[in-house]
């Protein structure tokens, strides 16, 4: 069985949004987002909300992180999917189970009690850091870059 193709994996605990639609995918060139998302996939208004923001052209799914593990695989050829995940921890569940993430770009980890600014966009606490070093340790590459725009940022802040 073929690989799904997966162009890009975000973290970005917004998941969908101005960024994530209008400069990440016009990049990427995807033409099926798929949220990979407990929450979400449980919320009919979250994803209506996020419909909103879709690009014409590109399909929208938003599955529980079960459901994109056991469907990926069966992801047609002509499908280019850009993978939206909302923290390390969910993509590394994701890894575990067979899902073939190479590349992380890791975008937009907002600041929160217990968690340390690592970069303008990034905040991380130790259950991050060790998911992140656990997919590093599995052969995943993680970027570290807000928009396309920017410059990658070193990836060694994840760690710290």
């Amino acid at each position: 069985m073929a690989e799904p193709n997966i162009l890009l994996t975000r973290i970005d605990n917004r998941l969908i949004h101005g960024q994530v639609v209008t400069q990440w995918n016009a990049v990427v060139g995807a033409n099926l987002i798929l949220v990979a998302n407990d929450g979400v996939a449980k919320s009919d208004v979250r994803q209506r909300l996020m419909d909103m923001a879709a690009p014409a052209g590109v399909a929208m799914r938003y599955f529980s992180l079960q459901k994109t593990i056991d469907v990926i695989h069966r992801a047609s050829s002509d499908q280019l999917i850009f993978l939206v995940v909302d923290n390390p921890t969910d993509v590394l569940a994701l890894v575990r189970a067979g899902v073939p993430i190479k590349k992380v770009n890791v975008g937009n980890m907002h600041m929160a009690e217990g968690r340390r600014q690592v970069t303008a966009s990034v905040a991380v606490d130790d259950a991050d850091v060790a998911a992140f070093k656990e997919l590093r340790d599995l052969g995943v590459e993680l970027e570290v870059q807000r928009v396309p725009s920017e410059p990658i940022e070193d990836s060694g802040v994840l760690f710290e």
